[in-house]
């Protein structure tokens, strides 16, 4: 396989990626290695999807773009947020793996752009550290974020399951629950007839409490069940996508009926 040269040149330190039990940044022939023997992976059993790949950093977004198309994914690629907005208008992508830090057009400018006009997924990547950061990106609405240095195949497997659907049984039908109706097989929902914009991952979370109503569910527990990974660290994400939920579904968002907060405990959704 030939290398970029632009892969060749880059500098040791660019970036970092999983290779063991630690991290190993990026060398030269760390990217070479990298480009030539990604895994395979269980290609034959994705759904053929296309990927938005914006990142500024060339090497990083080429090692994410192989790990993609080894595992099956159609891949667009754009290095600054201007770019990535002109694309989006041209292209429908089934996700957005999108940087926060980029040249021109950010990505929380550009993921409120997105929000704006459609429920894409996005995972936002980025290299600041502090939770606030985290919680914006979360807030304006990312699906998922992944801070660097990060591990190509742990994003490939958050891609996958932001894309993954549950096919709901055969005899799955629509649930009321209060004003609300949320419908399985069309992935909708709506409150008192009025469709409601929601996430993928908005809705995803909103079926399965409604699917187990009046049980509480802890945050590790909706992570695994919803998001389908498990974190070690509190990442925020169950807790902002609630608030998020509840902003769309409860007529006072602050006084919850529906949604509800068990202190020490987690969250369910009442009739």
């Amino acid at each position: 396989m030939v290398v970029p040269p632009f892969v060749i040149q880059v500098a040791a330190t660019v970036a970092a990626v999983w290779a063991g039990d630690h991290y190993e940044f990026l060398n030269r022939a760390r990217c070479k290695e990298l480009l030539s023997s990604a895994p395979g992976g269980d290609r034959d059993n994705v759904r053929v999807s296309t990927v938005l790949v914006v990142d500024d950093e060339p090497s990083v977004r080429d090692v994410v773009v192989r790990y993609l198309r080894q595992a099956g994914y159609k891949t667009l690629e754009a290095g600054d947020g201007d770019t990535a907005r002109d694309l989006l208008e041209r292209q429908t992508p089934s996700l957005i793996v999108l940087d926060l830090m980029l040249p021109g057009m950010d990505g929380l400018s550009l993921c409120r752009w997105i929000r704006a006009r459609s429920e894409l997924p996005v995972i936002m990547i980025t290299a600041l550290g502090e939770e606030t950061d985290r919680l914006t990106g979360l807030e304006v609405g990312a699906d998922d974020y992944l801070t660097k240095p990060f591990s190509p195949r742990e994003l490939v497997a958050r891609v996958k399951a932001v894309l993954r659907r549950a096919s709901p049984p055969p005899d799955s039908e629509p649930i009321a629950f209060g004003e609300l109706t949320i419908d399985p097989m069309q992935r909708a929902a709506r409150k008192e007839g009025v469709p409601l914009r929601l996430t993928t991952l908005e809705f995803d979370l909103l079926w399965f409490l409604a699917s187990n109503p009046n049980r509480v569910f802890e945050r590790d527990e909706l992570m695994a069940r919803v998001w389908g990974y498990t974190s070690e660290l509190d990442t925020g994400t169950v807790t902002v996508h609630v608030r998020r939920l509840r902003a769309k579904i409860e007529d006072d968002p602050s006084r919850p009926r529906h949604l509800e907060t068990v202190w020490g405990s987690g969250y369910r959704l009442t009739p």
